[in-house]
């Protein structure tokens, strides 16, 4: 069972969280105590996102951020080393799909975009917060990827290539602080009702799908203090917890 106030006090940092899984994630860790530093690009859906947390009785702070701007992404490291010292979560979850193409056919400047969202973001993300991490007593960061980084069917090029290096990146990091209080994991959420899967499958009934608050909690459940495994992969569709 949940720990419902398991991320009291806790501020927990969620990228993409302007809707979909992000937002989902954003509000569960709110309901669960957490003080949320939301980010997305669209501001529309970080105000709405902030109402529903009021509503919810807790509190966020909004962060309409380009990922691609990395210098930004340092300046946000330090603005919350000014304000809370620490950074207790980290919900790597905004990516770009790019377009199910041949590989020949990905358009150079397309390639470079996903590849900035969901790559260098995150590693740009993992240089402005590992202190930050460090310095809490239970430090979380957790990854969305896909089974796409194994699978690498064709068309699916470029987005299984990104998230494949994403998770090579976050393999190393969790083993470069394994000896810290630092955990670093990555989640698959499988095939889920957000705008990107129906970009992937415009033919797919979205009914026969989990909404993204079926799987916000077990994605949470990983920045989450009583998380204790680290450099490990949570398969939401499977139910499976393996190694990475």
């Amino acid at each position: 069972m949940i720990d419902t106030k398991d991320l009291s006090g806790k501020v927990v940092l969620v990228t993409g969280a302007s809707r979909g899984i992000g937002y989902a994630a954003a509000r569960e860790a709110s309901r669960r105590g957490a003080h949320v530093i939301a980010i997305a690009r669209t501001v529309g859906g970080l105000e709405e996102l902030d109402d529903e947390i009021q509503t919810d009785g807790g509190s966020a702070t909004l962060v309409p951020l380009d990922l691609k701007d990395g210098d930004g992404i340092d300046r946000l490291g330090a603005a919350i080393f000014e304000r809370w010292g620490r950074l207790d979560g980290l919900i790597g979850n905004a990516a770009l799909l790019g377009t199910l193409t041949p590989l020949a056919h990905v358009a150079p400047d397309e390639f470079e975009k996903v590849m900035a969202i969901n790559v260098t973001a995150n590693y740009r993300l993992l240089r402005s917060l590992d202190l930050l991490l460090r310095q809490s007593e239970a430090g979380r960061a957790v990854f969305v990827s896909s089974s796409s980084a194994r699978s690498a069917k064709p068309y699916w090029g470029l987005y299984a290539a990104s998230k494949a290096a994403l998770e090579a990146l976050v393999k190393s990091y969790a083993s470069e602080v394994s000896v810290t209080n630092v955990k670093v994991n990555v989640f698959y959420p499988g095939a889920v009702r957000t705008a990107m899967r129906a970009k992937a499958m415009p033919g797919e009934d979205p009914e026969t799908l989990p909404k993204p608050e079926a799987v916000a909690p077990k994605l949470v459940d990983m920045v989450s203090p009583a998380f204790a495994q680290t450099r490990m992969l949570y398969d939401f569709a499977k139910g499976e917890l393996s190694a990475l």
